[in-house]
């Protein structure tokens, strides 16, 4: 069929094909003047991408198509339309009471009934680019409509900051519970560690067993001098006690010794003089010999005191020696006790310290999730409010009217195609000739109408009179 066919189907059929355009037509005007008039109001919000001022970590997963979908079920869900239907208080409505009695018969639960409503007139349309989620309710009532998008957006956001503070309140209390279990335990350490110190009266402490530690050095050091000044002192005084007294540095050295031998070998080079100038018993010889005899007296006397001092000396080292020796025996033992009591008392200092850092992160802990836990702001902020919408968003009449006249149309054509299928007529020369498998002769004109031939019509013609002289 071509399309000329079709557009004299539509002539010879024009009464039928504008009725059914009409119908449809009028069909949907009046669909949609008796439906009932329906508002939209629409609020949005908007998910925040800094990290959360409490912990200073950024949200896992923020802007990801997983994140917005997870708040796209989150809004629908039974939680935040229950609290919109609790915002809202329409269990206190009577008109939706019965409303429920009539569909269910006063079955089921009347306020999950009003949130499965709600849910059907919500519509939720995350943004494809960004982290705008838009909240559209559709009511008969204009403000009802702007009051539950509003109601929606704030439930969602009190679901929302449940979600993050109710787990952070578990959490603390869980922390609260191990800071006690942690506080007692380092009280226990703490308790050991004061009833060893006061058992073994002593304070264990680095900066003391170090000073103990450097004293004991500082004795052996001493021990060591001091047994090399009693063995030089001990050595002098067997020289002093033995033939060799008078070499002795400090017989040399001493000026009332040397005065002494001076005398003495003055007091010899005369007694030599005079012996041998007056002989023997001369008085003046006796008397020199007296002298001499008187000097070396006193010299030895002087020498034995000389060296006497040198064993005194020697006596004195020996003495400190063995006092410093006794005292760095004493003060080995006494490190050697505090380096044992360090080490015993270590385990338990170790232990207090180990239950003070536990304690410490638990508490650090504690604080953190205490502070999370009474936050009272989410990442998610109202970007609109909904307002009362002025005009419907349904029925459109305009919308409505320009898709009854396409489908007016198409059921006008398909209706004219049915009826020229039911019967068929001729409405072309073209169809006569198709019908018949003849060629067309002529076409008588109507009564009053002139003749006029077409530029089709002379082939046929043509045609008609050379099959006409071959005939005869």
């Amino acid at each position: 069929m071509t399309f000329t066919q079709f557009l004299s189907i539509l002539r010879g059929r024009w009464f039928l094909a504008v009725s059914m355009l009409l119908l449809t037509v009028g069909a949907a005007l009046a669909v949609s003047v008796l439906l009932p008039k329906k508002y939209t109001a629409s609020a949005s919000i908007v998910a925040d991408l800094k990290p959360d001022p409490v912990s200073g970590l950024a949200y896992p997963g923020l802007g990801t198509p997983q994140f917005m979908a997870t708040q796209v079920d989150v809004l629908k869900s039974a939680r935040v339309v229950q609290r919109v239907v609790r915002i809202l208080k329409l269990t206190e409505n009577p008109r939706l009471r019965q409303e429920w009695a009539e569909a269910t018969g006063g079955e089921g639960h009347f306020e999950g009934w009003i949130a499965e409503s709600l849910r059907k007139a919500v519509d939720i349309k995350p943004s494809l680019e960004s982290n705008v989620i838009t909240v559209a309710v559709t009511a008969p009532d204009p403000t009802f409509a702007a009051s539950a998008a509003n109601a929606f957006v704030q439930a969602y956001l009190d679901v929302t900051l449940e979600l993050k503070v109710d787990p952070a309140k578990q959490v603390a209390k869980f922390f609260e519970v191990q800071s006690k279990e942690a506080r007692e335990a380092l009280e226990k350490a703490q308790t050991r560690l004061s009833a060893y110190q006061k058992e073994k009266g002593v304070v264990i402490s680095e900066e003391r067993y170090d000073v103990e530690a450097a004293r004991l050095n500082e004795l052996s050091t001493q021990l060591v001098m001091l047994q090399a000044i009693a063995t030089e002192s001990g050595s002098r005084q067997n020289q002093a006690e033995g033939d060799g007294a008078e070499r002795l540095q400090e017989v040399l050295n001493n000026p009332l010794i040397a005065t002494l031998k001076g005398d003495l070998s003055r007091a010899e080079a005369r007694f030599q003089e005079m012996t041998s100038r007056l002989g023997d018993n001369h008085p003046q010889v006796i008397e020199a010999r007296a002298n001499i005899a008187s000097l070396r007296n006193r010299l030895t006397t002087e020498t034995r005191r000389v060296t006497g001092s040198v064993g005194v000396t020697a006596t004195i080292n020996r003495q400190r020696e063995n006092q410093v020796r006794a005292a760095l025996e004493s003060q080995r033992a006494k490190v050697q006790q505090m380096k044992l009591l360090r080490d015993e008392g270590g385990v338990l200092l170790r232990d207090v310290e180990s239950a003070r850092r536990s304690y410490d992160a638990v508490l650090a802990r504690l604080n953190q999730t205490s502070l999370e836990s009474q936050t009272r702001q989410s990442n998610i902020y109202v970007l609109a409010d909904a307002s009362v919408p002025i005009k419907p968003s349904s029925p459109n009449v305009l919308l409505n009217t320009a898709l009854s006249v396409v489908l007016g149309a198409l059921l006008a054509g398909g209706a004219a195609l049915g009826m020229e299928v039911q019967d068929q007529r001729l409405r072309a020369l073209d169809d006569v000739s198709a019908s018949l498998g003849l060629p067309l002769i002529g076409v008588l004109p109507k009564p009053g109408q002139r003749v006029r031939l077409s530029t089709r019509s002379l082939p046929l013609l043509r045609q008609h009179a050379a099959i006409s002289r071959r005939s005869a």
